[in-house]
C-alpha cells in the first residue's frame, strides 16, 4: 500500500507546540495508508494528530461524529486545518483497541455478534429524502448509487488514483479478467436498489478498533470512503477480504447481517440480495486492481486478481437462504 509521508518526531513536536496544552508521551501510530498519525497526551487527555494530503478527508471524519452511537463509536474530532508545512491535519480524541482484522480465529465467536451490531448500526442511521450518495464534502457528486458503482469501473483522470487502465490493458490476463468483471457488474447493477444506507466503505485495513476480546467496537475511523448506498456493500467488503483475515472469515459477518431482525423486518431489504452482494464483491476487487497497479504492489495485485477470478467463477454465494436462516 501507499505509505503516508512520515514526519519526523521533531516536526510533530514543533507543530504541537502551537496547540493548546503541553504535548507528552508522543508515539508514532501504525495502520494508515494515507495519514501519518501520532498519539500524545495534552491537558490530561489522550489525543491523536494525523497529517495527510486533503483537509476534506478529515472534515468527513468530523461530519461522521453525527452518526455516533453505542455500536458505532466515532472519535471526536477537535480540530481540522492545514499545517504550516502545507499538510492537512486533524486532532482527535484517542480511542484504544486492536484492529478488527487482527481478530484471531479462536475469538470469531465473540467478534461475530459485535460485527453484526456494527453493520446494523450503520444500516440504521437514518437518511433524509434528499440524502445524496456522496454525503460529505470533497468528493465528486454522483446522481445515483448505480452511477457510483459504474464510475468505479472507469479510470478517471480527475481522481487521485488514476492512470492504471493502460497498464491493465497491457497485461492480457488482467485485461481479460477486468473485461469479464466489468461485463458482469454492468449486468448485475440493475439489481442494486437506490438505497441510501450509511456505507463506511473501508471497515478493514486499520479503520476499526475493537476491545481485547472482540466483544465491542471501540472506534470506527477514516470516513473518507464513506457513501450512502446499499448496506450490503460493507458486508461484501468483509467477505471479499476474508481470506486474508481468518478471524473475520470464521466470524462470517454476512450471515450475521442477513439474520439481523432489524434487516429482516424491512420489506424488500434482501430482495435480490445474492446478486447485489456478488456485484459489490466484484466492484471491490476491480477497484483494487487499479489501486495495486497505481501503487505498483505486484504481490497484492496478484493476490487480488486471484481472489477476483475466484469470485467471478463462483458467482453469487450459494445457499443464500440457508445463510439468512442461520443453517
Amino acid at each position: 500500500m501507499v505509505s503516508a509521508e512520515q514526519l519526523s518526531r521533531d516536526e510533530v513536536v514543533a507543530f504541537l507546540e502551537g496547540q493548546p496544552g503541553t504535548p507528552e508521551d508522543l508515539e508514532a501510530l501504525s495502520g494508515g495508508a494515507w495519514s501519518s498519525a501520532w498519539a500524545y497526551r495534552a491537558g490530561g487527555e489522550d489525543l491523536v494528530v494525523r497529517f495527510g494530503p486533503q483537509v476534506s478527508w478529515y472534515e468527513a471524519d468530523r461530519m461522521a461524529m453525527a452518526f455516533a452511537g453505542p455500536d458505532l463509536p466515532v472519535p471526536e474530532v477537535r480540530e481540522v486545518g492545514t499545517a504550516p508545512s502545507g499538510r492537512a491535519y486533524a486532532i482527535s480524541v484517542r480511542h484504544h483497541g486492536r484492529f478488527l482484522e487482527d481478530t484471531p480465529v479462536e475469538q470469531a465467536g465473540a467478534i461475530a455478534p459485535t460485527l453484526t451490531r456494527l453493520l446494523v448500526a450503520l444500516y440504521r442511521v437514518p437518511a433524509g429524502p434528499d440524502t445524496s450518495v456522496v454525503w460529505h464534502q470533497g468528493a465528486a457528486p454522483v446522481a445515483s448509487w448505480r452511477e457510483f458503482l459504474l464510475d468505479g469501473l472507469v479510470d478517471d483522470p480527475g481522481k487521485l488514483v488514476h492512470g492504471w487502465s493502460a497498464v491493465l490493458a497491457g497485461d492480457p490476463e488482467l485485461a481479460a479478467l477486468s473485461a469479464a468483471v466489468t461485463e458482469r457488474v454492468r449486468t448485475l447493477v440493475e439489481a442494486c436498489p437506490e438505497r441510501r444506507d450509511l456505507v463506511h466503505g473501508d471497515l478493514l485495513h486499520g479503520n476499526v478498533l475493537v476491545s481485547p476480546y472482540g466483544r465491542r467496537v471501540e472506534a470506527v475511523l477514516s470516513w473518507k470512503c464513506s457513501v450512502r448506498g446499499d448496506f450490503l456493500f460493507d458486508a461484501a467488503w468483509c467477505s471479499f477480504w476474508a481470506p486474508w483475515h481468518p478471524g473475520i472469515a470464521a466470524a462470517d459477518p454476512l450471515s450475521g447481517l442477513l439474520r439481523a431482525s432489524e434487516v429482516r423486518a424491512e420489506p424488500g431489504a434482501l430482495l435480490d440480495a445474492a446478486a447485489r452482494h456478488h456485484c459489490y464483491e466484484l466492484h471491490i476487487g476491480f477497484t483494487h486492481l487499479g489501486w495495486n497497479l497505481w501503487t505498483g504492489n505486484q504481490a497484492d495485485l496478484a493476490a487480488t486478481a486471484g481472489r477476483l477470478a475466484e469470485i467471478l467463477e463462483r458467482g453469487p454465494l450459494p445457499a443464500w437462504r440457508e445463510r439468512a436462516r442461520g443453517r
